[in-house]
């Protein structure tokens, strides 16, 4: 039986306005007006990174060569090493970021979209201009660069997905942090304990899950501020597994915070293909999962009845409950869930990176997951870029510390909160949310 749900209430069959004097069915045809809004935003972010860039890349331009290593030693088909003159990039890209940001002024006084693939032009090539004005005598490891990128999102994208999910079904999910520390702890306890480290995959889902069944009891049952209550929770699981780590583990780290590590599984092919096969296909099994994961969380938001039931509620749980779906049972499982595929990224941090758990060790990544979830427009697969986007900035000022970059190291350790802040107030540009999400639902 096929399950139909009420549009959202401020949504009308006639184009998506409410009837008015103008879009009538039986007003006359030239009583009909398109308003049209220009947004002004992306032209002036162009225009702000492309004056950057003249000043960066000419008036401070850096002479000599920068060289792109795009092979690591292991690799079966080695590409040769890229070399580019810095100064004449930097002065041939800022030519073009500037001829891009004055198209993109066009386009909007012309009542036009700045598409997506001219946003992603423009960053591409500031970064390489960056990246060749920063390693001017030095050679930057491209496929160690990608590598680091998808080892730091790893838990960013988990968190994300949790967020993505949590948030579709009407409840603002903060606690990420606390779900991503809670799994670290329990993973590294429990694989340390047992010797298996599948074990403490399992130990770190649990985990998360009880984070978010407290978030949801409270939230949902006694409809306490969502945002308050995951505040609560950062605060509280980070005190904990503070004060259990320094009384228990500290006391006997061979036994209790000793984990083993997943090892790295290249899968046969893909993982000779160049600069792609090292960077996505030799790695370790929470990786791959990762990969399933967010190809699961998209299917079934939008391609299943439950994706269906998540996203009713999320928008117009009224009408949802007028259909037969019990509105609060349904987000209770769904925040459930979505600590548990946090936890899956908590796990990360102990299993297949740092190797043992350490007081604070998420240092804000479930903050930085919550900002991937408003930058990704609460989609898994916008969400999932966009924390590959903090992951890459979190280790390119690794990567540009180790080749002794002139940029600040202040500066660099800044950075991936700089492109957070950025993200979500600049470049996202106005988005609505799911439009139920943080508003606790008492049924009829």
């Amino acid at each position: 039986m096929s399950e139909t749900v009420p549009p959202s209430s401020n949504l009308t069959p006639a184009g998506g306005l409410p009837p008015t004097e103008h879009n009538h069915p039986d007003a006359p045809a030239d009583a009909l007006k398109t308003v049209v809004v220009k947004s002004w935003k992306a032209p002036v972010a162009f225009g702000v990174f492309a004056l950057g860039a003249i000043i960066l890349f000419i008036v401070f331009g850096r002479d000599g060569s920068s060289t792109f290593r795009l092979s690591t030693d292991s690799d079966v088909i080695q590409l040769p090493e890229v070399v580019l003159p810095t100064r004449v990039t930097g002065i041939v890209v800022s030519i073009v970021l500037v001829l891009l940001a004055a198209y993109s002024a066009w386009l909007v006084s012309s009542g036009r979209r700045v598409r997506l693939w001219l946003m992603s032009v423009f960053a591409v090539l500031f970064l390489v201009a960056f990246l060749t004005w920063a390693s001017a005598g030095q050679t930057i490891p491209v496929p160690g660069l990608l590598i680091g990128t998808v080892s730091l999102s790893v838990p960013l994208i988990f968190g994300a997905l949790g967020g993505v999910i949590s948030e579709r079904v009407g409840v603002v999910n903060v606690a990420i942090e606390g779900q991503l520390l809670a799994g670290a702890f329990a993973s590294a306890v429990i694989a340390s304990i047992t010797g298996n480290p599948f074990v403490g995959l399992i130990g770190a889902v649990v985990a998360g899950t009880l984070v978010s069944f407290v978030l949801a009891a409270f939230s949902i049952k006694y409809l306490v501020d969502q945002v308050i209550v995951g505040v609560v929770l950062n605060v509280l699981v980070t005190g904990l597994t503070s004060f259990l780590y320094s009384k228990v583990l500290t006391a006997d780290p061979e036994v209790l915070n000793s984990p083993p590590r997943f090892d790295r599984i290249p899968i046969p092919l893909l993982s000779e293909i160049p600069i792609i096969g090292p960077t996505l296909f030799r790695q370790t099994i929470v990786v791959y999962l990762m990969y399933i994961a967010v190809a699961l969380v998209f299917w079934g938001l939008f391609k299943t009845k439950w994706g269906l039931r998540v996203r009713a509620v999320g928008e117009h749980p009224q009408a949802a409950d007028t259909v037969g779906i019990k509105v609060n049972a349904t987000r209770f499982w769904n925040v459930s869930l979505a600590g548990a595929i946090a936890g899956l990224g908590g796990a990360y941090f102990t299993l297949g990176s740092v190797g043992a758990f350490n007081k604070e060790m998420t240092a804000g990544a479930g903050y930085i997951a919550l900002a991937a979830v408003i930058f990704g427009r609460w989609d898994p697969i916008r969400a999932t870029l966009a924390a590959l986007l903090f992951g890459f900035a979190s280790n390119l000022q690794n990567v540009l510390g180790i080749i002794g970059s002139p940029v600040p190291s202040e500066f660099m350790l800044m950075l991936p909160y700089v492109v957070t802040i950025f993200a979500v107030a600049g470049l996202v540009g106005r988005v609505r949310g799911p439009a139920a999400s943080g508003k606790p639902y008492v049924g009829s």
